[in-house]
């Protein structure tokens, strides 16, 4: 089981200021962003800069995975940024505003050709649709675990699209928290992920200032059953990855359940607990998530 990406920093696809800071980040992996961060008259540059900047990037030294956000699909822009970027390799393609697998699918089959076509190696370029930005998407997220779309990396969620497409003034309750809707799309992203057997990536969290908030959300998720969320904002990526790790007391304690299970067995006492095997798949789980240097 390898590593799932803890953070996954946005980069404005446009910036050369700030594509010039990308291989100092601490971020697992950077996304590229040629929709939303870029203006209309600024996609095609950001385009360039983008494959430009990845295909420069020596991949051998340690660094950020890098994945680019396309325009949606059913804009003018969507096939250009394939086409443009699927030369230099990508780590991923974040696929925003799809109604469903159908679509994913409908990207894979394009990445298909474009591998073949630049000589990049077939499969590489995963997927990350964010799979509830529009109306019709929560209602197919189910789809996911029969859609057979092997790119497909993980699954992750969108508020802001999604509340523009409903016409709500806002995503919040009164609490301050996700109101009932975005609860509902957030846990439903969660449970097809995992019907899937791909990752579930956490959404962003938008006030940037407030460091605590994101660590406790960021905590709450990763015990939820995801496995890793997006930054706007570089001062975010190591909250996020301190959330997403493991502790060592969480750590000791996986390595001792999978150990016991080692013989064979299907349920082991240990510290006075009966354990099955959904502890052994949560133990496996957590050491799947810990840093390198402890694996």
């Amino acid at each position: 089981m390898s590593r799932p990406v803890r953070s996954f920093l946005f980069v404005p696809g446009d910036s050369e200021k700030k594509l010039s800071k990308v291989a100092t980040s601490t971020a697992d992996a950077v996304i590229l962003d040629l929709e939303d961060a870029v203006s209309a008259n600024r996609k095609s540059v950001a385009r360039e800069l983008v494959a430009e900047f990845i295909a420069g990037a020596d991949r051998g030294r340690p660094g950020p995975q890098l994945w680019v956000r396309v325009n949606p699909l059913d804009s003018e822009h969507a096939l250009p940024d394939l086409a443009g970027v699927v030369g230099a390799a990508p780590a991923g393609v974040v696929v925003p505003k799809i109604n469903g697998p159908a679509d994913v699918a409908r990207i894979a089959h394009y990445l298909d050709a474009l591998e073949t076509a630049h000589g990049v190696d077939p499969g590489s370029v995963r997927l990350l649709p964010v799979a509830t930005e529009t109306a019709r998407a929560p209602f197919r997220l189910g789809d996911f675990a029969d859609a057979g779309i092997d790119r497909v990396y993980g699954l992750t969620w969108g508020a802001e699209d999604l509340s523009a497409a409903l016409g709500a003034s806002t995503n919040l309750g009164s609490d301050g928290q996700w109101a009932v809707t975005y609860q509902f799309v957030r846990s439903l992203t969660l449970m097809a992920a995992h019907a899937a057997s791909v990752e579930a990536v956490e959404t962003l969290y938008v006030d940037i200032r407030d460091e605590a908030g994101l660590a406790e959300s960021s905590r709450r998720a990763r015990a939820e059953g995801f496995s890793g969320r997006i930054a706007i904002h570089p001062a975010q990526v190591d909250v996020i990855n301190e959330a997403f790790t493991p502790s060592a007391t969480e750590i000791e304690f996986a390595t001792r359940v999978v150990e016991a299970f080692a013989s064979g067995v299907g349920t082991v006492a240990l510290d006075g607990r009966m354990l099955d095997l959904p502890h052994l798949k949560q133990a496996q789980r957590v050491l799947a998530l810990q840093p390198p240097a402890c694996q």
